[in-house]
């Protein structure tokens, strides 16, 4: 399992991608909260990006199958909702406004905790520091807990930050 940022494809929502070999056949699974991103903006980004892994899975005898599958509750997966996020860093909004606005994404989804940290020189502050916002149980010590998390990084006009992300769900 891959979890990248949305720079790979040049679109934002991606959850995760799979990739599956077998002797005469490499399968591709991207997972999508929003696929209509991907589908209907730019049709030739499939192809351009499958003609991109031809050349770096060096596959001269395989096929290549590609196969983009929708994330039914996309804000309960951690890297949908750093993008979104950061996504609102860039357009200057609060990060305190941006944090509880994930968090209460997440909690429509239906997950029981999500964490959410910031680190970087917030706001445009001399001095870096971080903060974070917790709602819900997040047991990070419980190792039978499923946690998803993801680590994030976004540039801005003050500099870089990183977001972190944790979800608990089950």
């Amino acid at each position: 399992m891959w979890t990248p940022n949305s720079y790979y494809l040049g679109v934002e929502g991606i959850g995760e991608i799979k990739i599956q070999k077998r002797i005469d056949l490499i399968q591709v699974i991207i997972y999508m909260g929003f696929p209509k991103l991907l589908i209907e903006g730019k049709p030739h980004k499939i192809e351009e990006f499958q003609t991109n892994m031809h050349k770096k899975l060096n596959c001269v005898n395989k096929k290549l199958n590609i196969a983009i599958v929708k994330i039914t509750n996309a804000y309960k997966h951690p890297n949908i909702l750093a993008e979104f996020i950061a996504g609102q860093l860039k357009n200057r909004v609060s990060f305190r406004k941006a944090m509880k606005k994930a968090i209460e994404l997440t909690e429509q989804a239906g997950t029981k905790g999500v964490q959410v940290q910031i680190a970087g020189r917030i706001d445009g502050k001399e001095i870096a520091r971080v903060e974070w916002i917790r709602e819900g149980r997040v047991p990070l010590q419980t190792i039978r807990a499923k946690i998803e998390y993801c680590c994030y990084t976004v540039r801005t006009i003050y500099g870089i930050l990183g977001i972190k992300v944790w979800i608990f769900s089950k």
